[in-house]
């Protein structure tokens, strides 16, 4: 039906992106004074470009069809596969490490939503490309840390993971009971592997890797009593090594790092797609009816390979904001905007021959603020309307000002 939007879609009011341009105004400051830069890249995709990276299942992205060229094209599920395109591509002459931030919409079909479910989302994030090690995942979370401050929100958890080590970890069990336990700890599912067919001793060592979340001193010597490999061994030291400056950057500022409570080291958790090759993480607010992610992120090192005309290997690190997540907690706090911005000034001709020193006016009026600062102006378009009528518009539009303009281009200023 021609008045409603398509299955999926939905339309943002004045209001709603009131809110929206809120969160997004606070977020850019903190993005911009890291250091990071804004990148905006296509909506449409190549679909092998999608594809490429193996994180995107390909019945959950909204196709399109290429007529001219005959290449299957997408709308993009998400954008660090477009930003890592054009990163190796576009900007290659460029130095490392590239300090990228986005604010954009991305679509994405959800079989579990079913017809009708939401197809499209908003986030906001950062990547940091070309740049490995300590100091690049420490700058990127605490770069989130401060991020959820600069939004006024407090009851919040980052879940930190490790996913190389936790790959690492499983490798003892035979491939295919391997998928299966990785399966089950992605999904939290404590019963499937109390029931999979394996001896007591690798159902006690799957267990383990279940429950390996909490305080990050108790996991790391959980993981530290295991028989570890030089490699797990390495993993190990480098994710304490995190964690200790973590908790030293907090003591030292309480703005741009969480408290001793906020950070959980979780080992069990799993992405479903082999993506990520180091750190993971996901934002999480609690909330009385439960936890909310409200974004994710972490180290990806193989990704931009796959896009690099030589294949050349460059490091990766990122993270994302779901809007609407923030925008859901966001409400509760009383913190957003709860109406549109009023216009400032109703300019009003006392008669026909004034309209166009009224339109004069108006635009006097608006090229009055300073520093930046907006002035809405608008001009009454009725003509032949009595004062006491131009009176009732200005209030049921909140409008402060009248400013009643002659034909020679004085205007007398009215309070409402």
């Amino acid at each position: 039906m021609i008045h409603q939007p398509p299955s999926g879609a939905r339309d943002l009011l004045p209001l709603d992106v009131a809110q929206k341009r809120w969160i997004e105004k606070r977020l850019r400051p903190v993005f911009q004074q890291w250091g990071y830069h804004r990148i905006i890249t296509s909506t449409v995709e190549r679909l092998d470009t999608l594809m490429a990276g193996g994180t995107i299942q390909q019945s959950t992205v909204i196709q399109l069809e290429d007529r001219e060229d005959d290449i299957p094209l997408g709308l993009r599920p998400e954008l660090t596969a477009s930003i890592a395109r054009a990163a190796v591509t576009r900007m290659a002459e460029s130095s490392y490490p590239l300090r990228l931030y986005y604010n954009g919409n991305v679509f994405r079909r959800s079989p579990e939503v079913g017809h009708g479910g939401q197809q499209e989302f908003f986030q906001a994030g950062v990547e940091l490309l070309g740049a490995g090690g300590l100091l690049a995942d420490a700058e990127i979370l605490l770069l989130l840390f401060n991020s959820l401050h600069s939004l006024g929100l407090n009851q919040w958890q980052i879940i930190l993971g490790e996913a190389g080590l936790t790959a690492s970890l499983l490798s003892p069990f035979p491939e295919p009971l391997r998928r299966k336990i990785r399966e089950a700890i992605a999904h939290l599912d404590r019963l499937t592997l109390e029931t999979l067919p394996m001896s007591s001793e690798q159902r006690e060592r799957a267990l383990l890797l279940f429950d390996l979340r909490g305080k990050p001193e108790d996991v790391l010597q959980k993981v530290a009593s295991l028989p570890l490999d030089p490699a797990q061994q390495t993993s190990l030291e480098n994710l304490k090594s995190l964690v200790d400056l973590l908790k030293e950057s907090s003591s030292c500022n309480q703005t741009s790092a969480p408290g001793t409570d906020a950070l959980i080291l979780d080992l069990s958790l799993i992405r479903p797609f082999d993506y990520y090759t180091g750190i993971i993480f996901e934002v999480v607010n609690n909330t009385p009816s439960g936890q909310q992610i409200l974004g994710q992120g972490g180290r990806y090192d193989q990704l931009l390979s796959l896009y690099h005309p030589e294949g050349t290997m460059i490091p990766g690190i990122g993270f994302c904001f779901n809007i609407e997540g923030l925008h859901r907690v966001l409400r509760s706090t009383g913190q957003l905007p709860q109406q549109t911005p009023p216009t400032q000034y109703l300019v009003a001709p006392k008669v026909p021959q004034a309209q166009a020193a009224a339109f004069t006016f108006a635009q006097t009026l608006r090229q009055s603020g300073e520093n930046g600062q907006v002035v809405r102006v608008e001009m009454n378009l009725e003509a032949g309307q009595t004062e006491e009528t131009v009176r009732d518009y200005a209030r049921s539009r909140q409008i402060r000002q009248i400013a009643w303009v002659s034909p020679d281009s004085t205007a007398e200023l009215e309070t409402v």
